[in-house]
């Protein structure tokens, strides 16, 4: 029987998920032998982690993920949290940015900030991104961001459909190099997984009734690497 080749995806998730081990156990444990052991196992995530990405040297990713050991709960490993917002206006139209770090474009998106709602942070993002004031209507989608191919850092992303209400469009000097909104037919390139996300975007600006989606458990989660992995 011949298996699916590995891809950087697989990679990087296993590299991921064995650093996050190792450095949660580094948070809880006061025994120096565990210690070195999980510092042995960050070393081999590092080696995973570059043999995926061939950017960087494994002593270089293992000293980072080293420096971000918290202890006890400050230390265990979780995703981070993104906060992305479908913004449509009266034309039927998406509010794209093009980001400064990579130069591709997606709907405005940011981490989350302790003290606000994640509904709040989609409310802020918009505005300090583009310029546009919104309203959100709903929460569409809870994604993880491995699964969805943004591997750089482990995330969850939580998306809401908005309503522009007021504003203008005014991107961000810092975080985008561009800014506007695009027809259907008239999406900008690079465009960030729009394959995964667009039909539900634009169903939500159009109006239609879209209950919110999620990645659905795979039947295994290590041991196989099923469709969707």
């Amino acid at each position: 029987m011949t298996s699916d080749p590995l891809t950087e995806a697989d990679l990087l998730r296993w590299s991921h998920s064995l650093a996050a081990i190792a450095r949660t156990g580094l948070g809880f444990t006061e025994s120096l032998y565990e210690r070195e052991r999980f510092e042995e196992i960050l070393h081999v995530a590092a080696d995973i982690h570059a043999a995926a990405t061939r950017r960087h040297a494994p002593g270089d990713v293992v000293n980072e993920w080293l420096r971000a050991v918290g202890s006890g709960v400050a230390g265990y490993v979780t995703p981070k949290v993104a906060v992305g917002a479908v913004v449509g206006n009266e034309a039927g139209e998406i509010l794209l940015i093009q980001r400064s770090d990579s130069g591709v474009w997606l709907y405005p998106t940011g981490w989350a900030d302790v003290g606000y709602s994640p509904a709040e942070v989609a409310v802020k993002e918009v505005e300090e991104e583009t310029g546009i004031m919104v309203e959100v209507d709903a929460l569409i989608g809870v994604f993880d961001g491995l699964r969805r191919g943004f591997s750089r850092t482990p995330l969850y992303s939580l998306v809401f459909s908005c309503r522009a209400v007021g504003g203008d469009l005014r991107p961000h000097p810092l975080e985008c190099t561009d800014v506007g909104w695009f027809a259907r037919d008239r999406l900008p390139a690079p465009l960030a997984g729009f394959e995964l996300w667009g039909d539900l975007a634009f169903a939500a600006i159009q109006g239609d009734r879209v209950d919110p989606t999620f990645d659905r458990p795979r039947s295994k989660v290590w041991g196989q690497r099923p469709e969707g992995a």
